[in-house]
């Protein structure tokens, strides 16, 4: 059994994060995800209402793993990296929109 290598900076992490998102599909599922859960938490702010919080983070992760699962094929790093996964989402959809990564 090996064990997963240890990142001491997002910025070490991050080209492992994108090796991990090489599917086109898996990307926009990330993108969509992301998306649904910044208009959740938009939504939750203006209605006052948490629960909008809470489904945005479903929203999101289920669209990510299933981008995982039935994609790319892999273990969602989130599972390993929680923090720096969630810092990647949003680098990630960042990027997708500045069009460095395409969908």
């Amino acid at each position: 059994m090996t064990t997963a290598k240890r990142y001491a900076t997002f910025r070490d992490f991050y080209p492992f994060y994108l090796s991990e998102h090489a599917n086109r599909t898996c990307r926009r599922l990330h993108f969509a995800g992301t998306s649904i859960g910044l208009a959740c938490l938009v939504t939750a702010l203006v209605t006052r209402n948490p629960w909008w919080v809470l489904a945005g983070l479903v929203a999101g992760y289920l669209c990510a793993w299933i981008g995982h699962f039935f994609f790319e094929k892999n273990r969602p790093a989130t599972f390993t990296y929680p923090l720096y996964s969630f810092m990647g989402d949003w680098v990630m959809w960042r990027d997708i929109l500045a069009r460095r990564i395409t969908l």
